[in-house]
C-alpha cells in the first residue's frame, strides 16, 4: 500500500496544484477559451497540459502547508494573478464592444441586436462584427501565443508565494479598465463625427423641404453611410489593436515585474 508523507504531499501541491490554479483563472478570464462557447472541461484540461508543461521550468514553490493561512493566501494570489492577467485580455476586446455600441447607435442600428452566443448577453449586431473581426486578428498576430509565453515567463519574474499582486498594482488594473472607454472612442469617433455630419445634413434638407418625409429617406442612406466608414475604418483597425495590445502587454509586464 502505498504511503504518502505530508511532505511530500505539500511539495506536490506545490509544484502542481498551485500553478493549475493561476494557469486556470487566466484562462477561465480571457476571450474565445474563457467563453461559454468552451466547455469547461476543455478549459481544465487546457489548464492541465499548460500545468504540465509549464510547473517543471518554474522555481520551486515555498515549504508551506495548502492548509494553513499562509496556504490559503497563496492559492489566492495565484488565482489572483491569473484573473488579473484575463482581465486585462478581456477589457482589450471589450474596447471594440463598446466601439460598436457607439456606432449601431448612431447609424441608427442600435435596436439590431443579438445574443453573443460566447457571454450570453444582448449586444448589436455591430459590436459583435467587431468581436469577430478582432479575434482574427488577435489569432494572425499570435495573440494567444504571446499570452502563453507571459503566462509562463509570470512564474520567473512572480514566482508562487504569498508575495503577490498588492493594492496598487490592482488599482494599475482598474485604470486600465477605465482606458477601454478611450480606446473606444478612438475607433468610433471618425464614423460618429461623419454621421453626425449626414444626419445635420439631412436635418437641413428638411427644414427646407418639409414635405420631405426625411425618416424614409435619411435612415437607409445613414445605415449606407455607416457601412461605407465602416468598410474604410477596417484597414486601420489592425493597426489601432496592435497598439491597444501593445499598451496590454506593457500593463501586464508592469503587473508581473518582466
Amino acid at each position: 500500500m502505498l504511503q504518502f508523507t505530508t511532505a511530500e504531499i505539500t511539495a506536490w501541491i506545490g509544484t502542481w496544484l498551485w500553478p493549475l490554479f493561476r494557469i486556470g483563472a487566466a484562462l477561465g478570464a480571457i476571450p474565445m477559451i474563457g467563453t461559454r462557447l468552451v466547455p469547461a472541461r476543455i478549459r481544465l484540461g487546457l489548464a492541465v497540459i499548460l500545468t504540465l508543461v509549464i510547473a517543471p521550468l518554474a522555481p520551486a514553490p515555498p515549504a508551506v502547508n495548502p492548509l494553513s493561512p499562509a496556504g490559503i493566501l497563496v492559492t489566492a494570489q495565484q488565482i489572483l494573478i491569473g484573473a488579473s492577467m484575463g482581465f486585462a485580455i478581456h477589457m482589450l476586446f471589450q474596447i471594440y464592444i463598446h466601439a460598436g455600441q457607439v456606432i449601431a447607435m448612431q447609424m441608427g442600428l442600435g435596436f439590431a441586436s443579438m445574443v453573443d452566443p460566447a457571454n450570453g448577453v444582448q449586444v448589436p449586431v455591430i459590436s459583435q462584427f467587431y468581436v469577430v473581426l478582432i479575434t482574427l486578428i488577435w489569432l494572425a498576430l499570435d495573440g494567444h501565443l504571446i499570452l502563453i509565453r507571459m503566462l509562463a515567463g509570470s512564474f520567473v519574474t512572480l514566482p508562487v508565494s504569498a508575495a503577490g499582486l498588492g493594492g496598487a498594482d490592482l488599482w494599475q488594473l482598474s485604470e486600465w479598465a477605465g482606458r477601454m472607454f478611450m480606446g473606444a472612442m478612438q475607433v468610433s469617433l471618425p464614423m460618429v463625427t461623419a454621421l453626425l455630419v449626414v444626419n445635420l445634413g439631412f436635418g437641413v434638407m428638411s427644414r427646407a423641404a418639409p414635405q420631405l418625409n426625411i425618416f424614409a429617406v435619411g435612415f437607409p442612406i445613414s445605415v449606407l453611410f455607416g457601412f461605407a466608414l465602416m468598410l474604410l475604418g477596417i484597414e486601420t483597425l489592425g493597426g489601432h489593436f496592435d497598439r491597444m495590445f501593445a499598451e496590454t502587454r506593457g500593463l501586464l509586464a508592469g503587473l508581473l515585474g518582466g
